[in-house]
């Protein structure tokens, strides 16, 4: 029986990355390769949209894959109809990302060293306490050669023998570098006031630092509330959603869901009652400076994406816990360093939630009311990263429109403070534990495909009307103003204009409205990157000087911080491809294949709510249908009634529980 031929948009299969290995294996059968990535490569978009329209035959099924080959990191493509390499190139001075198995390589061998056990015994810690090293990415400062992979390591004190006991409550003032081969090249001893003087060698750990309210474990609090009843989330006859593969459809909604190493979750092929909106939306990357000018400090700033893969910290989320209801899983694959597929289970969640009243009118005359419920189909994946947890969604509503949603949880990064110590760039959140300030900024990436693949961005902005004029005699008119962009840049948001971005179809008029079809970016208002431009938090994370940029679609531009952010140097991303080609007639994005991103996120100033677990803060950006449809999107969908969604008064319940009762035979 043959085996029916993938998607193009579909990830590896298993059986597929089991033959890539063996491909780049047959390349170099005398030397030791450890793989790091094998993912799919996308068609050209060229080739897939003519796949798409059935115009086209299936574009070849191509491989990227990241390796060491004999120490040297390679990038290479493999062709898996053809069988063979087809590109296979040396990144000279670059570094693929991180994982797990060796990080905990570099805790082990930072705890062996015989330098760090003589810091450590200085500190004479209390009796019982377990050292513990979280290994961290280098983020780039100037002061060491980056050509060579160097980790971090920050050092904390567990005190009690819970597996989950909460170890950033107790920061060390320690802090070792380790290189690529596993060695400690150095130690430092961490300042611990406002200035960057650093404590004496013979400084003792401060006992007053030892406290019991930074616990978040169930196990390990008695405060427990038992106020809240169980909600259950009930459809009697099923979901309205059907899975085929990765396609999905639910309501007027198709799509396609795809999953990397790097971005995690990917939207592919974004339709609505059969007219194209989205060729591709993913979250493309994220950047997470700290605001503490201290050496070392500033070399806290990842890339999560880049650094550290969104779709390798996936977690494997569980049914009554990470997602409510009737629930439909994903499961992704990955590569081990030996070739190896490795199955990643359960990484996203696809299910329906209400959200509350869709569109209601009552006619005051009447009194009849006419109510819709909103449904939403979710689809949420949940990353962690050290300390942070990252929840993304992508909400997709009735009514035609899409919003992002992600919220950060988990717990905050801490150093260590004296007692008694103030900074102005940090929230001390227990004693000797400062909780530093920190930006975390997300670029989302948004190739739209609005009635086809020719779209524009226009800048859309309302502003009052002349006055005194006779067109304005009383003072109180407004209208607007939009400007079609035509070249490639970064904008930004003016909420005193209420400044809009608008994705256009010129060539496509809405025969009510006179105007172009088009979709609604819905920013999230945030503040841009804090650190100064010259700094290299700056360089690196291009992105984070505009809220919106917009370029001309190319195949190679997926990630607007660069292709490989392990230790870079900067200015390699989008605002360096926008000035590479400043002076190319052919760089227009007027009525072109454009790709528009939109830059947001948190400025995050710790407070004491934030310990010793952070509450959810949520960012939503939205995409809103405008002058799209003939009239609203929703209007068709049912009408609530008792009779469908079967609510029930408080106390008929009880009543009804208690009759039940009474029923039941007697012994």
């Amino acid at each position: 029986m043959m085996s029916t031929q993938p998607h193009p948009f579909d990830p590896l299969s298993p059986e597929e990355i089991t033959k890539v290995a063996h491909i780049v294996r047959q390349l170099s059968p005398n030397e030791n390769v450890l793989f790091r990535v094998i993912t799919l490569s996308e068609p050209p978009k060229r080739e897939l949209i003519a796949f798409l329209d059935g115009v086209g035959p299936p574009p070849r099924r191509i491989a990227r894959v990241h390796a060491y080959i004999s120490k040297a990191f390679h990038e290479l493509h493999v062709d898996l109809n053809a069988r063979g390499v087809i590109s296979n190139e040396i990144q000279y001075g670059k570094h693929s990302h991180v994982d797990t198995a060796y990080m905990k390589q570099v805790e082990e061998a930072c705890l062996e060293d015989v330098r760090v056990k003589v810091e450590i015994k200085k500190l004479q810690l209390p009796e019982g306490a377990t050292v513990i090293v979280e290994p961290w990415t280098y983020a780039t400062d100037g002061m060491n050669d980056m050509s060579t992979r160097t980790a971090m390591c920050w050092f904390y004190m567990k005190l009690s023998g819970h597996t989950d006991a909460n170890y950033y409550a107790y920061p060390l003032d320690i802090v070792a570098e380790v290189s690529e081969t596993l060695q400690v090249t150095k130690i430092f001893r961490l300042p611990s006031g406002q200035d960057e003087s650093i404590n004496d060698d013979e400084k003792l750990y401060d006992h007053r630092k030892i406290h019991t309210s930074s616990e978040y474990h169930p196990d390990l609090s008695t405060n427990k509330r038992d106020t809240t009843k169980p909600l259950h989330i009930v459809q009697p006859e099923g979901p309205s959603f059907s899975i085929d593969g990765n396609h999905i459809t639910w309501e007027k909604w198709t799509m396609r869901i795809g999953f990397n190493y790097r971005e995690g979750m990917t939207l592919h092929d974004v339709r609505y009652d059969g007219r194209s909106l989205f060729y591709r939306i993913s979250l493309s990357e994220m950047f997470v400076p700290y605001g503490d000018p201290r050496c070392p400090y500033p070399r806290k700033g990842a890339f999560d994406l880049g650094n550290d893969g969104a779709g390798l910290n996936a977690n494997n989320l569980k049914l009554g816990c990470d997602c409510l209801g009737y629930i439909r899983y994903f499961d992704a694959w990955h590569v081990t360093s030996s070739g190896d597929p490795l199955k990643l289970p359960n990484v996203v969640c696809c299910h329906e939630q209400d959200d509350g009243i869709g569109w209601k009118h009552t006619n005051f005359r009447t009194g009849n009311a006419v109510v819709t419920r909103a449904r939403l189909l979710v689809l949420q994946t949940i990353i962690t990263v050290s300390n942070y947890e990252y929840v993304f969604v992508f909400y997709f509503g009735q009514d035609a429109s899409i919003h992002y949603e992600v919220r950060a949880t988990g717990i905050l990064s801490t150093v260590p403070i004296d007692i008694g110590n103030q900074v102005p760039f940090g929230t001390v959140v227990a004693p000797g534990v400062l909780a530093p300030y920190h930006q975390h900024l997300f670029c989302l990436r948004i190739d739209p495909a609005l009635d086809g693949y020719r779209n524009s961005l226009v800048v859309e902005e309302s502003v009052p009307m002349p006055f005194p004029s006779p067109s304005n005699q009383f003072g109180v008119g407004y209208m607007t103003e939009s400007k079609v962009v035509t070249r490639e840049q970064g904008l930004d948001l003016d909420h005193h204009k209420n400044r809009t971005f608008k994705i256009v179809n010129e060539s496509k008029i809405n025969s009510t409205t006179g105007t172009p079809v088009g979709f609604k970016l819905m920013p999230c208002y945030s503040q841009m990157l804090l650190a100064h431009p010259s700094s290299y938090h700056a360089k690196r994370s291009e992105f984070g000087a505009h809220a919106v940029w917009v370029t001309k679609y190319s195949d190679d531009e997926m990630f607007p911080s660069g292709k490989h952010t392990m230790q870079s140097l900067g200015e390699e991303g989008i605002s360096s491809w926008i000035k590479g080609r400043q002076d190319d007639a052919s760089a227009s994005v007027g009525n072109e294949d454009i790709v528009v991103w939109h830059t947001f996120g948190s400025t995050h100033n710790p407070r004491i709510e934030d310990w010793p677990v952070m509450p959810c803060e949520k960012m939503v950006v939205g995409l809103k249908p405008v002058n799209f449809f003939d009239r609203n999107p929703a209007l068709d969908v049912h009408v609530s009634t008792q009779e469908r969604n079967k609510s029930v008064l408080v106390g008929e319940m009880d009543s009804e529980r208690v009759e039940r009762e009474a029923q039941k035979p007697r012994l």
